[in-house]
């Protein structure tokens, strides 16, 4: 078995890859807050359409970067040409530290929430933890299942992807011939317009994983970007269907002011039923998006240990089991401690939010960058409108890191710290030297 990686994910598996991180549980939990500041019904279509066309646009900038640069760890690489070392280092400390450990407590937490409503033994006892137990098993076992292999974890994501769109398009079948519902009692208050962008573009959060698996990926110069743009576009049809679904069961009024949205579409087609098939439903999206996070979120720390004498040992490819093993190890760990120490979904978005922009918007601007930097290099697939989708990609990056900072400035500076003591860690890392190459098998 080779200690690398190996181009074994086929146009299908990397399409699959990105709906089923992109299709977790935000539209269930974020449509009622992103009607509220749609301002009407023609308004939540318009606010779901935009999020798509943005998410497509640095989609387009991760494209022509990972299609030029098919390696593992994605931005990693693409930061440290771009800007130098310190930049790609920084990256993936924070990957490490803050992103991606912390995107799978999100997920986790909300797996937590719904499978309880399936099957609960601790209800009803004193056990305060048992939110906890349930995400930090998940994390657990999809963690072992993509050390064991990259066959196990793709064909993992294949199934659990297929049943989630399934579930989704059964859920807007079912609103869609659900009786229209009377205006709720209580009319919900209006919600700031860029409020509501960000959890949109928190639904669509993603599609920028494939560039993570680049190596993974067989003809990676065609097979990138036609799985970028196949799969935003399947999603943000699907999120207009399911939303036009709710908005004909429930009404504006009805959408802007439900507490559980899902539930609430169906109650009039399935009173009983309908609540069990809802959780089953976003637990399965949970699991599809949790996998996918897992299986991701390794390489990128591989990419660093193999870079970097500091984290050398993460720089491993396993040479029976053909998985970056001990940077999933890591990053599960990591991420169960997050889950005890944060305890709630809110908590551990608000842990990344900053962050993730902030290396959104340097992504975008790396485009040009290597374009002026490396113009020699091949680029099988070029952004499109080139510099204006880069730039307008930036711009949005930067309104959605300044909202949340004034959101919640105090978790924000927590994060930061933590993403500046990535700087010692690489001035650090430069004075043992660069890896042994026994070091990177």
């Amino acid at each position: 078995m080779t200690s690398k990686p190996v181009r074994q994910l086929s146009l299908l598996d990397s399409t699959s890859l990105i709906v089923g991180i992109i299709i977790g549980v935000g539209i269930y939990q974020m449509a009622p807050e992103i009607a509220r500041g749609a301002g009407g019904g023609w308004g939540v279509a318009g606010l779901w359409a935009l999020g798509g066309l943005i998410s497509l646009g640095g989609a387009l900038c991760y494209a022509e970067l990972a299609s030029a640069y098919p390696q593992a760890g994605g931005d990693y690489v693409y930061f440290s040409r771009a800007y130098g070392g310190w930049a790609g280092f920084l990256f993936g400390w924070a990957q490490l530290a803050i992103v991606r450990p912390g995107d799978i407590a999100v997920i986790a937490f909300a797996f937590a929430t719904y499978a309880r409503a399936i099957f609960d033994p601790l209800a009803g006892t004193a056990f305060p933890y048992a939110q906890e137990a349930y995400a930090v098993a998940a994390t657990i076992v999809l963690t072992c299942i993509n050390v064991l292999g990259v066959r196990q974890g793709k064909w993992t994501q294949n199934l659990l992807t297929t049943a989630k769109v399934l579930g989704l398009l059964l859920l807007a079948a079912a609103a869609l011939l659900a009786r229209p519902s009377a205006a709720p009692a209580e009319k919900a208050g209006p919600l700031p317009f860029s409020l509501a962008l960000i959890f949109v573009l928190f639904t669509y959060g993603g599609w920028n994983e494939v560039a993570y698996v680049a190596a993974e990926i067989r003809d990676p110069r065609r097979s990138i970007w036609r799985a970028l743009v196949v799969g935003i576009g399947a999603v943000t049809l699907l999120y207009l269907l399911v939303n036009g679904a709710f908005l004909r069961a429930l009404g504006y009024e009805g959408l802007a002011a439900s507490k559980a949205v899902a539930a609430d579409a169906m109650q009039s087609v399935w009173p009983v039923a309908g609540r069990v098939f809802i959780s089953i439903l976003i637990c399965i999206s949970a699991l599809g998006a949790l996998n996918g996070t897992i299986f991701t979120g390794a390489r990128i720390s591989y990419a660093v240990g193999a870079d970097h004498r500091l984290f050398r040992w993460l720089g491993r490819w396993h040479p029976r089991l053909g998985t970056p093993a001990v940077a999933l190890m890591l990053q599960g760990a990591i991420a169960v401690t997050l889950l005890v120490v944060l305890g709630s979904y809110v908590n551990a978005v608000l842990y990344t939010a900053a962050t993730v922009y902030s290396f959104y918007l340097a992504s975008a601007l790396a485009v040009i960058v290597l374009r002026f930097k490396e113009p020699a290099v091949e680029r099988p697939c070029r952004v499109w409108a080139y510099p204006v989708v880069p730039l307008a990609f930036a711009g949005v990056c930067a309104f959605l890191i300044y909202s949340a900072v004034v959101y919640r400035p105090a978790i924000a500076a927590v994060s930061g710290a933590l993403l500046l003591l990535g700087l010692p860690l690489w001035r650090w890392s430069g004075r043992l030297g660069p890896p042994s190459a026994k070091a990177k098998t």
